[in-house]
């Protein structure tokens, strides 16, 4: 499996509050974000894997509608986390 939890613990442990809140928003669009890095990285060697192109395409709409979420709640949340991941809208 390419997201070891080792992985995933320091993720939401650099993101969340430690690296057992995995409900954070900041630490879902990081996990989201990472998992997004990946795919794309996949898709440059397969471009024919249509599959993992509609999961992509799934994975960012889910990262989109946390960060709506994020900036319509506390803006800036959304602005520290944009910037931290280097996110543009």
């Amino acid at each position: 499996m390419y997201l070891a939890p080792e992985k995933k613990a320091e993720i939401f442990a650099k993101h969340g509050k430690d690296e057992k809140d995995t409900g954070s928003t900041e630490g879902q669009i990081a996990l989201f974000t990472y998992r997004i890095e990946h795919l794309t990285k996949h898709l440059k060697n397969n471009h024919k894997d249509y599959n993992t192109e509609r999961s992509l395409v799934k994975l960012v709409g889910k990262r989109r509608s946390l960060l709506n979420y994020l900036m319509k709640k506390d803006i800036m949340r959304y602005r520290a986390i944009v910037q931290e991941l280097g996110l543009r809208k």
